[in-house]
């Protein structure tokens, strides 16, 4: 079933899944799952209310008592899942992803993520059986809860004084539009914040350019210090600075980290293998212990447990945080990010002039490549690369990467697309370029360009 993805359900509603799956994924969850106390909580899209009442009828024929948030973004449904205590919860989203779409991204206790490795599989074996477990002898109940209040009080602790910073943020027409004005008040000026599941503005995802236009222009033409943009559900942000360019989400990892730093010094920063040398040696000019991770959430939160870490991020713009149970959260990293520039501004730095020490490699960001034969397309890859890369420092921890003295490459297969994911970065533009060519030219019998 293309529902079940790696770390979380999504798809098209009514197309990769209904309403009866959705129902039958209650039923089975908390049998797999041994868990009896849930919280689920909602985004803004049209059909979430459909799901979350399928979902919850599932939960409570097994016997469940659940607490239902309402909408919240998946950074609240993650800490109260921790903080409160619940055996597991339910954030119904689809993140990012089209209008049409929507999923499940499910936690166990202390908010640890749910995959298919552990779980999710299991589940959809489950379905595609056709059985239904027993209902249990006394159903469970549906109640109301309210934390919305509770997080804010929570996040306000990492509040800076802002004033002096001029800044937009844009709320994608996503639930961070719950919050936004309560955390960050009436200075910055306001996009998209009430919550609307058609996103009749733009994608919720940040990472498009599109995205990201209407933002660029407002800190262009009010000449703005900085641009904030939340994806739909929250759990990731991003920036544009007083140009209105896209700040590389990996590059903002020790910005964010120095907060932690400067209270625990040498402490322990996770990042994944798409990070930027540049990112990795301003983590470790700052005193830090730098750990690399594979990609995704899922992977993410488990490496910050076993390390310790207080802190880690993404080049997908998930930035995670020891105090906040491991996970991740859009919010905190924004107020984190935000304190940062305000405190540069008094400085008179720009956020570029912040960033130009951390961006001064060649960078391709992430290139996708839709490919069947993904395992020959990237022996076609190293073997491109042999060129540069007798010498290299080699490491498997998610795909290959690739260091050199001049600089690195990483390809690896998606894990939630039919892609294959590539990014070279280099000591200046002129060796990206003819890295990239080379590299492309390899990959160009393998790319399907049906699509």
């Amino acid at each position: 079933m293309s529902f079940f993805k790696a770390y979380d359900m999504r798809g098209e509603f009514g197309r990769d899944f209904d309403l009866d799956t959705v129902y039958r994924i209650g039923c089975w969850l908390p049998l797999v799952l041994g868990a009896r106390r849930w919280l689920v909580g909602r985004d803004a899209r049209l059909s979430s209310p459909a799901v979350r009442d399928a979902l919850c009828r599932g939960l409570t024929e097994a016997g469940c008592a659940v607490d239902d948030m309402g909408l919240a973004t998946t950074p609240m449904v993650y800490f109260f899942t921790a903080r409160e205590g619940y055996d597991a919860s339910v954030q119904i989203t689809a993140s990012h992803n089209p209008a049409s779409h929507n999923g499940m991204k499910v936690s166990s206790a202390g908010a640890r993520p749910v995959g298919y490795a552990n779980g999710l599989a299991e589940v959809e074996a489950k379905i595609a059986s056709g059985a239904l477990p027993p209902a249990a002898a006394q159903p469970g109940v549906c109640r109301d809860v309210a934390y919305r209040d509770a997080f804010v009080e929570w996040l306000a602790a990492f509040r800076a004084d802002l004033s002096g910073l001029r800044y937009a943020v844009d709320c994608s027409d996503g639930v961070a539009g719950l919050i936004v004005r309560d955390l960050l008040g009436e200075g910055p000026i306001y996009l998209n914040a009430e919550p609307d599941g058609t996103f009749p503005n733009h994608s919720p995802n940040p990472l498009e350019a599109a995205s990201r236009e209407q933002i660029a222009r407002l800190v262009r033409d009010h000449r703005l210090d900085a641009g904030v943009i939340f994806d739909g559900d929250a759990d990731r942000v991003m920036f544009v600075d007083e140009t209105g360019a896209f700040v590389q989400p990996d590059y903002l990892i020790p910005v964010i980290a120095r907060a932690f730093l400067a209270r625990e010094p040498g402490a322990t920063v996770v990042h994944d293998v798409r990070t930027s040398r540049g990112a990795i040696e301003a983590l470790q000019a700052d005193g830090a212990r730098t750990v690399m991770g594979k990609v995704g959430h899922a992977f993410a939160k488990v490496l910050l447990r076993e390390t310790g870490a207080v802190c880690g991020g993404e080049l997908a713009g998930h930035y995670y945080f020891r105090d906040f149970f491991c996970c991740d959260s859009g919010e905190l990293a924004a107020l984190l990010v935000l304190a940062a520039l305000a405190d540069a501004k008094r400085r008179d730095l720009s956020f570029s002039a912040l960033m130009a020490p951390i961006c001064r490699y060649a960078n391709s960001g992430e290139l996708n490549y839709r490919i069947a034969e993904k395992e020959r397309a990237i022996d076609a890859v190293l073997k491109a690369a042999q060129a540069w890369s007798a010498g290299a420092t080699r490491s498997d921890i998610d795909g290959i990467r690739l260091d050199d003295a001049d600089g690195w490459l990483s390809v690896r297969k998606s894990n939630t697309e039919p892609y294959l994911r590539l990014i070279v970065e280099t000591r200046d533009a002129a060796l990206l370029r003819q890295r990239l060519a080379a590299l492309e030219a390899a990959l160009a019998p393998f790319v399907d360009t049906s699509v």
